[in-house]
């Protein structure tokens, strides 16, 4: 099968976007980015000087106060045009993910369609929104009582390297429905997607400064968030560089949305309907090359049938096509970087010295015609103890541990003590005597019934709780209540 065309062997030295302006950066700090499936460099980048990103934040400030007063009819079209861009721009978006990342063109598929929903989303926050205004006349003599929502400002929206357009999408079209702008800062794992969709959705014509786009990192990050103009931050990334932000917005009395890791589990009950399982358990464990937010790291299998799930479940995986994502049949891309690959491998290595035993190896996987890129096939491990360091903490690659457990209490009361994250929790089971149990009791913010991955819809939250989430509201819709804020009018006129 031949490959489909990248858009572009080489994007140049990537610009930043101040104040509606593409722009050459000063920095002196220029990094390069590379394809994941082939380690060839396909673009540079600059980490942006202290003095443009203040530019920036300053920029979003000034548009603010344009974009605040733009009538909500106008947002709301202006937002249903940038939905039909992106569907204009879908083919192209989808190429360049998958390039700049390494996922397959079927999870690029999906994520852009995913991006598309929370533009709709988005719409559909805003009116939802203006129907919650409440009015009350006559509370005393003469004295009516209404309550209005207004934008809060500019803000700063820090994306992760494992899912660049879909986090972008989970903040920046909500934010802009709310009247706030924005200035965005990816990571620096996939700055061509980053600046990719940031020029689809400039195609709306929104006034200059409504869209901002700095590279750099965490420093640059902080210097934006002190800015006085800048009002908050939305943030999806790792639990260390989210409570920095965090603690930096108590401090400095800002609002946030602070989404970081996981450690996701499946349960398989002895009733479960394996006949779709089995590729559940690899979409859950191994899609995405096990980069995703809500993917499965610990498999707690109940009752007597382990030996035959892990049998079929090991004989699926290791059938399962690595290679480059443009090449559509291919089921699984490589490591996003060289560095995330060196990290799951070490973390595969401590959990065989912690006892762990080696079911489907990947490690040493070769991927035909394509030597030098960043690939890990599936990996299985056994004999796991939830005491184990390894049992609770993020693998974020392609890795499945399967821990025998003996009831669904057990496997509860793992889930809900043995980590101090709680992204989600997936059971399959024909029971529904069990899965309610499950899903009242399990402590995690996302949960799936019969499904690998408990990925919500655009248009609700993601949910997550303790560790995994701290901050004002959740992302997607529920981050409207981020960008605006309750005012109480109290008058009287007679």
């Amino acid at each position: 099968m031949p490959l489909l065309p990248e858009v572009k062997k080489h994007y140049g030295k990537l610009k930043i976007l101040i104040d509606g302006e593409w722009i050459v950066s000063q920095s002196t700090d220029i990094q390069q980015d590379t394809n994941p499936a082939t380690d060839e460099v396909i673009a540079e980048f600059p980490s942006a000087t202290k003095k443009e990103a203040l530019a920036a934040a300053e920029a979003a400030h000034r548009a603010f106060q344009e974009w605040r007063n733009v009538p909500m009819r106008e947002r709301a079209r202006m937002l249903f045009d940038m939905r039909a861009v992106f569907e204009n721009n879908f083919d192209e978006l989808t190429r360049i993910l998958s390039q700049d990342h390494g996922r397959t063109i079927g999870e690029a598929i999906g994520s852009v369609r995913r991006v598309i929903e929370n533009i709709e989303s988005a719409c559909t926050a805003l009116y939802g929104l203006a129907k919650q205004n409440e009015h009350m006349d006559q509370l005393a003599g003469g004295i009516d009582q209404y309550l209005i929502w207004e934008p809060l400002g500019a803000f700063l929206i820090v994306t992760p390297g494992n899912i660049p357009m879909h986090a972008w999408s989970s903040f920046v079209p909500y934010a802009l429905a709310a009247g706030c702008t924005v200035v965005v800062s990816p990571s620096r794992q996939d700055p061509v997607a980053a600046e990719a969709i940031c020029k689809v959705a400039l195609e709306v014509g929104f006034p200059p400064g409504v869209i901002n786009l700095v590279h750099g990192g965490r420093q640059i990050n902080r210097e934006i968030l002190s800015h006085p103009d800048i009002k908050g931050v939305g943030f999806i990334g790792s639990n260390v560089a989210g409570k920095d932000l965090f603690e930096m917005c108590g401090k400095l009395g800002k609002t946030s949305s602070i989404n970081g890791n996981g450690k996701n589990h499946l349960v398989i009950m002895p009733d479960a309907d394996m006949e779709m399982g089995t590729e559940w358990l690899m979409r859950s464990c191994f899609g995405l090359a096990g980069q995703r937010c809500l993917g499965v790291d610990n498999v707690v299998i109940i009752g007597d049938r382990y030996e035959e799930i892990k049998t079929s479940f090991k004989e699926a995986s290791a059938k399962m096509k690595l290679g480059y994502g443009l090449d559509d049949t291919v089921e699984n891309g490589p490591m996003a970087t060289l560095a995330g690959k060196e990290k799951v491998i070490q973390w595969i290595d401590r959990s065989l010295s912690e006892g762990a035993k080696m079911v489907l190896d990947g490690r040493s996987v070769k991927v035909e015609g394509y030597p030098n890129g960043y690939f890990l096939g599936p990996t299985i491990i056994e004999d796991v103890n939830v005491d184990m360091p390894m049992a609770k903490e993020e693998a974020f690659g392609p890795v499945a541990a399967l821990i025998r457990g003996e009831s669904l209490k057990q496997a509860i009361d793992w889930i809900n003590t043995k980590t101090n994250v709680g992204h989600s929790a997936c059971i399959m089971t024909g029971n529904g005597k069990n899965a309610r149990r499950f899903i009242r009791e399990v402590n995690v913010g996302n949960v799936g019934v019969n499904v690998g991955v408990a990925q919500p819809y655009a248009f609700f939250p993601l949910g997550s709780r303790r560790e995994s989430f701290v901050g004002t509201a959740k992302s997607r819709m529920a981050s409207m209540r981020m960008f605006m804020d309750e005012k109480t009018i109290t008058a009287r006129w007679v």
